[in-house]
């Protein structure tokens, strides 16, 4: 599958080990790279299904000047969108046990941007699913928080772990996605290339 990219030297520039799994299971070789200090923010008024997809691109831009003529970059940002607001990666417990306790009883979206790049083409794409979170307890927020440190997590939470078995009451989208990577709607694109 995929020998269309046997061309490519593909490259994911996420150190996400989730997105590294989620990746793997495409059965496509592919290396790790990425850049420190990737600049992650967008400009002001932009809508949830805008904002990812510009970051996916903006860290595409940083890889430009040192790709390789063969190389296809994958980059990606996954947000959280409840009410207008982007739930980003927690600070620390508190800003995580705040978003937790925000997603409580609610339905918000995942959406994950991505972006291919290659010397002479460039394509990028966003992906949503809603979610809808149960209601939560402090003791569970404060359970999860502390038990699974979630402060790498967009919207403090991991769906795979301990929270979405429990918190989460449904789901309408891709779960890859909501996992980091839309990854049947990346195969698709991977395959136009």
């Amino acid at each position: 599958m995929l020998d269309n990219l046997n061309k490519y030297q593909v490259v994911l520039a996420s150190n996400s080990p989730r997105r590294k799994e989620l990746l793997s299971g495409l059965g496509i070789k592919y290396q790790v790279k990425t850049l420190p200090d990737i600049d992650e923010s967008f400009p002001e008024g932009m809508d949830g299904v805008e904002i990812p997809a510009y970051i996916a691109r903006a860290k595409a831009d940083a890889y430009r000047a040192s790709m390789q003529a063969d190389e296809l970059i994958i980059t990606a940002d996954t947000i959280v969108w409840l009410d207008g607001e982007v739930m980003g990666k927690p600070h620390d417990g508190d800003d995580a046990r705040r978003m937790l306790r925000a997603l409580s009883g609610q339905t918000h979206q995942v959406i994950t941007g991505v972006c291919l790049t290659t010397m002479l083409h460039q394509k990028s794409f966003a992906t949503v699913t809603d979610v809808t979170f149960a209601r939560l307890s402090e003791e569970e927020i404060d359970y999860y928080v502390e038990h699974y440190r979630p402060m790498d997590k967009a919207g403090s939470y991991g769906i795979q772990e301990w929270i979405g078995f429990v918190g989460v009451e449904s789901i309408s989208g891709s779960y890859f996605n909501v996992m980091g990577l839309p990854i049947q709607r990346l195969y698709m694109e991977l395959k136009k290339l």
